[in-house]
């Protein structure tokens, strides 16, 4: 498993904008804690596929647990859609590999040398486990990162961190200054993105714009949503969208100002609904 992403992450350095693999493996069966950690690396990849030499790769055929873990991670992978799918219109257009190593968008010099986890476009981090106990070694470089799956904010300085994890999670972070946008729809991956998504804000810092874009079935941009942050104001601009949601995770209190926009508070983050075109709100 760990070969395969060394593998693929040097295909991407080599020019590939597509690369993925065979979760389990190819050759013979894998065990069931390595199929269940493959699940979670192989739904978070371009292409996802349950094939092999040796057996049906079929999660029933494995662990009771394995058919949870295949459903959550490809519920995930659903909603992720509208960011997945404008990054492959993305590396159709100019040949970016969607799954990147580290060091196409850090400059850090110790991303030179990762090559245990990768960036999945621009604004996702993921660190796959490759052991059956969850222990993961995770660099995160410079900036504010948010675990997608659990809300958790680290601040870090370029550092390696030691995390563990069962077999429905794994070090998913997104980057700072991301606008997310996440798909409503869990059942599958073809879906209308722009009338069933949402946006979530991570740690927008001041005096900049975080820009997301909503892709139509043929690849080309069908909706934008921008959002700056000038001092503690936020001001939204969205077009092609007709009503807006945005979710800023992590920040608990902020107040309407311009347009017409209610704000409500779920599980420690504001909730934002606009069917104005722009809209600002004040932090705290």
């Amino acid at each position: 498993m760990a070969e395969t992403l060394r593998g693929g992450l040097s295909l991407a350095l080599s020019g590939f904008a597509f690369w993925s693999h065979d979760i389990g493996g190819f050759e013979n069966t894998a065990p069931a804690d390595v199929y269940k950690r493959w699940v979670a690396f192989g739904l978070l990849s371009s292409h996802s596929r349950l094939h092999g030499s040796k057996s049906y790769r079929v999660p029933w055929n494995y662990d009771d647990e394995a058919c949870d873990v295949l459903r959550f991670f490809t519920n995930l992978k659903c909603r992720l859609m509208p960011y997945l799918y404008a990054r492959a219109a993305e590396a159709h257009t100019t040949g970016l590999s969607v799954m990147r190593p580290m060091v196409m968008e850090f400059d850090d010099p110790a991303c030179r040398y990762v090559d245990t986890q990768y960036m999945l476009g621009d604004s996702l981090l993921v660190a796959p486990a490759f052991t059956e106990e969850g222990e993961v070694e995770v660099f995160l470089p410079r900036g504010r990162w948010t675990s997608l799956i659990s809300g958790k904010e680290v601040v870090s300085a370029g550092a390696w961190y030691h995390e563990q994890h069962d077999f429905m999670s794994l070090p998913l972070y997104v980057k700072e200054n991301t606008l997310l946008p996440l798909g409503l729809n869990d059942q599958r991956p073809d879906y209308d993105y722009v009338k069933e998504s949402v946006f979530n804000l991570y740690a927008l810092n001041d005096g900049v714009t975080a820009l997301a874009s909503v892709p139509a079935a043929d690849g080309s941009v069908a909706a934008t949503l921008s959002v700056t942050r000038t001092g503690n104001t936020l001001a939204f601009k969205g077009e092609g969208l007709k009503g807006i949601t945005v979710r800023l995770v992590n920040v608990p209190s902020v107040t309407a100002g311009s347009g017409e926009v209610t704000v409500c508070t779920e599980e420690g983050s504001s909730v934002l609904h606009s069917e104005s075109a722009a809209f600002s709100v004040t932090l705290g």
